[in-house]
């Protein structure tokens, strides 16, 4: 087998470094589930109430499949409708989160986008 090299505490306290840095940014916003997930949050709680020896994930993951398949788009539509609903709260969340970035650079938006260009340049 290999050796794998152990870091040295240089290494990993660049790390804590970095880590202290993005704890400070605040948490990244998880992204809204489909709708087929939304569907699947239900799904599960009651596949599990009516097969309650089912330990298998797979088992319920391909249930739930075959269950959207067959689901017409009007079945369907309370899903699409709450996905949507979470997938706009995500976005006016997501721009409140970029505009408090923005607000916090003391560079305006074109010497950054400046910067990124000469970046470019030099890369050949």
């Amino acid at each position: 087998m290999k050796e794998t090299k152990t870091r040295g505490a240089k290494a990993d306290s660049k790390l804590r470094v970095q880590k202290g840095k993005n704890a400070s940014k605040g948490a990244k916003i998880k992204r809204p589930p489909s709708a087929f997930f939304v569907f699947m949050e239900k799904f599960r709680v009651e596949y599990k109430e009516s097969h309650p020896n089912n330990k298998s994930v797979a088992v319920v993951g391909k249930a739930g499949g075959a269950k959207w398949k067959s689901m017409s788009e009007q079945e369907k539509a309370p899903y699409v409708e709450k996905a949507a609903k979470l997938k706009s709260d995500y976005e006016k969340l997501k721009a409140g989160q970029v505009e408090e970035e923005d607000a916090g650079s003391d560079k305006s938006k074109s010497e950054v986008e400046e910067e990124g260009d000469n970046e470019d340049e030099g890369e050949d």
